[in-house]
């Protein structure tokens, strides 16, 4: 999260965004599924949006990961997005990788943006700003490849020549405007907003406060 003057710049952008972009309707619904578990109504289904070079999706996604594990495929359901911010260098290639390897394989996807939000300091603009974005996005590609396989590299490589991969991208930071995202991370439970402190992550014990009440509703209904 940022600032007064980039909430307010941002705003605009997702403005803008939502005029041009209503006409852009995906042909399957955007995000990347947790373990490939189906994202269905009988569960709670919690949604995140997340930028893969952002500190503070860095810090929310274990304890998530930990409660989404806690809870079961048929209790919880997980779908990450990508937003990948405006005023954060190098988002949109990492967030690009995602979809990318999300094509290739769906697992692979996650184990991707564990990485990138272990090793993130790579890519933050202090250390790539004397770096062309040929030099950056060689260093995507490698960095991808040491994470999942040689076997990947030509594949991960011909995904950022392909425009599909980088119009995919674009949906769903359009998409992620469309439902009024606006700073990382950001997390719908069921589809409402859950509320965000600036100062510190929903922890493991936070989320178990957020979804417990809402599987005892579960079982009430089921009975």
């Amino acid at each position: 999260m940022s600032n007064p003057t980039i909430f307010l710049l941002t705003f605009m952008l997702i403005l803008t965004l939502l005029v041009r972009s209503h006409s852009i309707i995906p042909s399957r619904y955007d995000g990347f599924v947790y373990r490939k578990r189906a994202a269905s109504t009988a569960t709670v289904l919690i949604e995140a949006f997340y930028d893969p070079v952002c500190p503070d999706s860095r810090d929310s996604w274990a304890p998530l990961k930990q409660a989404v594990d806690h809870y079961g495929p048929t209790v919880v359901s997980l779908i990450v997005h990508t937003f990948p911010l405006p005023y954060h260098d190098n988002a949109f290639v990492t967030s690009q990788a995602l979809h990318i390897v999300n094509e290739l394989n769906t697992s692979a996807a996650y184990h991707l943006m564990s990485a990138f939000f272990k090793h993130q300091e790579r890519f933050y603009g202090a250390q790539t700003s004397n770096l062309s974005r040929e030099v950056v996005l060689d260093e995507v590609i490698d960095f991808a490849t040491s994470t999942l396989g040689n076997s990947m590299q030509s594949a991960i490589k011909s995904g950022f020549n392909d425009s599909r991969t980088n119009i995919k991208t674009r949906v769903s930071f359009k998409y992620g405007c469309s439902r009024g995202v606006y700073g990382m991370p950001f997390f719908f439970v069921n589809g409402f907003v859950i509320p965000f402190d600036d100062s510190k992550p929903i922890d493991y014990n936070g989320w178990k406060k957020i979804i417990d009440p809402l599987t005892i509703k579960q079982h009430n209904l089921s009975n």
